[in-house]
């Protein structure tokens, strides 16, 4: 088993590599450098532990080189920032940000010829005369320093069939951030391939949140969020959102024509980062301490979407966003409470965690980050490798109160038949809330790289003061919560415990209570029974009597005379019926006579089939049934009339 695996370069860069980009297809790495750029094209896996080749412990890799005569013919230029065209379906594509205010485009099959090229200018006067107007627009901050691509949209305001685009966003180092919509399928036609912006800032600040931006990040969550970093570890969330359409048209009315309508940031809030560890020292100690500024470079996290990381030559933060899914829910319901997105923003605050410092003291040499990346594993969970610039391998777990949004499971669908408790939506989680409100620490204790380190230690009196620091961290950050946080605990398990003794004492009357109830509904059960039978009784009684006092009476009621005319009606039909009846005796009677002789001298020479028997049969039977029920009714008629 080889402990580890050599890339070596056909090509070998000219340059020194500051910066190693995977592609988003995992088949590429792009080297960065001050004076170039050049994409290694990693080796293919297999084998039993899928390793590059089989496992070999050198392998040689080909290169491909970017713009290569464009910086060697360009000394002045340098790039700036450079990422990965984020998409796994198309052909890999390199983005680079150069000196020159100039975002390019770069295929790797046609590697020197960019495919598209932005300017970022402003005016069309910097593009005829560059070297003057770059050095302005540098001093007065008007450069792009840094972009990150948004998620897949689609184009806004696009005359044609729906053309997908990624929104770039651009950051200038006074600032302000732009957009440009881009595709490389289809042509720069309305608003795609156009410089936008800037996009306005809400609220308004009159420094424009700082001078000294150095980098961006876009976090794809729902709705998408802007990570804006200051070199003096200032952060701005920005929630992206549509801009307004009115305040569009007065902006076109009384400034450009020609602009077009971009979304807008709203800062949610802002995080300052501890660069450097805050000690308890003297006046000219805290001033280089505010003084210190260093680039910050932003990571995402690809386990999840709320969180990103932070690095610098000082060490690592990583941070969380709590309110995004909160905010996410806000955003989905069609009730507009502003009282509950004011508290939103007042209760849920990010959570910064310091994880390495490498800069633990104002005079300390900084040892800056060489290397960053996340991984996921059974055993570490979610983690972070450091590569120092000693080249040593750090490897810490991250923060366990930031994670993904866990799908929501089959049993989990709510069942509108059963009952729920209101007490449950009343108290859903909100201790455990309050919990993690307490325990929740504004500062933390850093790794400390160089503490261990003999020859780079600091002196007894700075030993001294990291000491004094981190024990008050411990002692206001660890100790003094957790002792709040039991308190809270005792308190709510002794408000449980007495809702708990009432509850009993209210189940026990219940109990009581149902046991009368059942003895009461039993003996009104017997009562109701023979309340029942005397109220028949009494109801036969009266029926009785009735009839005997109208039979009493010298006059027909109604209904004796309506029975009267019936029962007149019913002697005409009986008679009718007689009649009838006799009529059909005597037909019977002749038609039998008439029958019989002739049945001797017929039964040898006619001979009646199956279907002929079985009519006459059936005849017969109705005819009898028909007889049997008109004698029956005359029966009926009889008893009746007799009564």
């Amino acid at each position: 088993m080889v402990p580890y695996q050599t890339l070596l370069c056909i090509n070998p860069p000219l340059f020194e590599v500051n910066e190693v980009l995977l592609s988003p297809t995992r088949h590429h790495v792009l080297l960065i450098g001050n004076k170039g750029m050049m994409v290694l094209e990693l080796p293919q896996r297999w084998g039993k532990r899928s390793e590059f080749e089989g496992g070999k412990s050198e392998i040689n890799c080909l290169t491909v080189p970017i713009a290569e005569r464009f910086f060697t013919s360009s000394t002045s230029l340098t790039p700036r920032h450079a990422a990965w065209y984020p998409s796994e379906t198309e052909e890999p594509h390199v983005v680079v940000l150069t000196s020159d205010n100039s975002v390019r485009f770069y295929d790797l099959k046609q590697p020197q010829t960019p495919v598209q090229i932005f300017c970022l200018s402003q005016s069309e006067e910097e593009s005829i005369v560059p070297s003057t107007s770059r050095s302005y627009a540098a001093s007065l901050g008007e450069i792009a320093v840094a972009f990150d691509f948004g998620p897949l949209m689609t184009a806004p305001r696009h005359r044609s069939k729906e053309v997908l685009v990624h929104p770039l966003y651009i950051l200038y180092e006074n600032g302000e951030t732009y957009l440009i919509y881009c595709s490389l399928t289809h042509n720069s036609t309305g608003l795609v391939g156009r410089l936008l912006g800037p996009l306005p800032m809400h609220p308004a600040a009159e420094d424009n949140y700082g001078y000294d931006a150095c980098a961006i990040l876009c976090l794809h969550c729902v709705p998408n969020v802007l990570v804006i970093a200051t070199q003096s570890g200032m952060l701005y969330h920005c929630v992206v959102l549509e801009g307004d359409e009115e305040e569009y048209q007065m902006s076109n009315e009384s400034w450009d024509l020609r602009c077009e309508p971009v979304p807008s940031l709203y800062v949610f809030e802002c995080v300052e980062l501890e660069l450097v560890l805050k000690l308890a020292t003297g006046d000219d100690d805290e001033q280089l301490q505010s003084d210190f500024s260093c680039p910050i470079t932003l990571h995402k996290d690809p386990l999840c979407l709320t969180r990103y990381h932070c690095t610098h030559i000082a060490g690592v933060h990583s941070i969380g966003l709590t309110w995004v899914n909160q905010l996410e829910q806000f955003l989905l319901t069609e009730e507009q409470d502003k009282h509950c997105l004011q508290e939103l923003a007042a209760e849920q605050r990010c959570i910064v965690e310091h994880i390495l410092c490498t800069k633990p003291l104002p005079f300390s040499q900084p040892a800056p980050i060489k290397g960053f990346w996340i991984i996921s594993d059974l055993s570490l969970g979610a983690a972070m490798i450091c590569i120092t610039d000693s080249y040593e391998c750090i490897i810490r777990q991250l923060l366990t109160t930031t994670r993904p949004v866990s799908p929501p499971l089959l049993c989990s669908n709510p069942d509108t038949s059963s009952i729920v408790s209101p007490l449950r939506n009343f108290t859903s989680s909100s201790f455990e809330q309050h919990i993690a409100n307490i325990l929740r620490r504004n500062t933390t204790n850093p790794l400390l790289l160089r503490a261990s380190d003999a020859e780079g230690a600091p002196p007894p009196q700075e030993c001294l003061q990291l000491l004094s620091r981190a024990t008050q961290v411990f002692r206001e950050e660890y100790i003094l919560k957790q002792a709040l946080a039991r308190e809270e605990i005792a308190r709510r398990v002794k408000l449980l415990t007495s809702q708990k003794n009432k509850q009993k004492f209210d189940l026990e009357q219940c109990i009581n209570e149902r046991k009368l109830l059942q003895e009461m509904a039993e003996e009104l059960a017997g009562k109701y029974e023979g309340v029942k039978y005397n109220q028949e009784i009494v109801m036969k009684r009266v029926k009785k009597v009735l009839h005997s006092f109208n039979s009493h009476l010298p006059v027909l009621s109604d209904s004796e005379r309506d029975m009267k005319k019936e029962l007149v009606v019913l002697n005409d039909q009986l008679s009718d019926l007689e009649s009838t009846i006799t009529q059909v005796q005597m037909k019977t009677e002749y038609q039998r006579k008439e029958i019989q002789p002739e049945e001797s001298a017929r039964k040898k020479s006619i001979t009646l089939s199956v279907s002929q028997k079985k009519c006459i049969h059936s005849v017969l039977k109705e005819q009898s049934e028909h007889i049997t029920e008109m004698v029956k009714k005359i029966n009926d008629i009889r008893t009746h009339v007799n009564f």
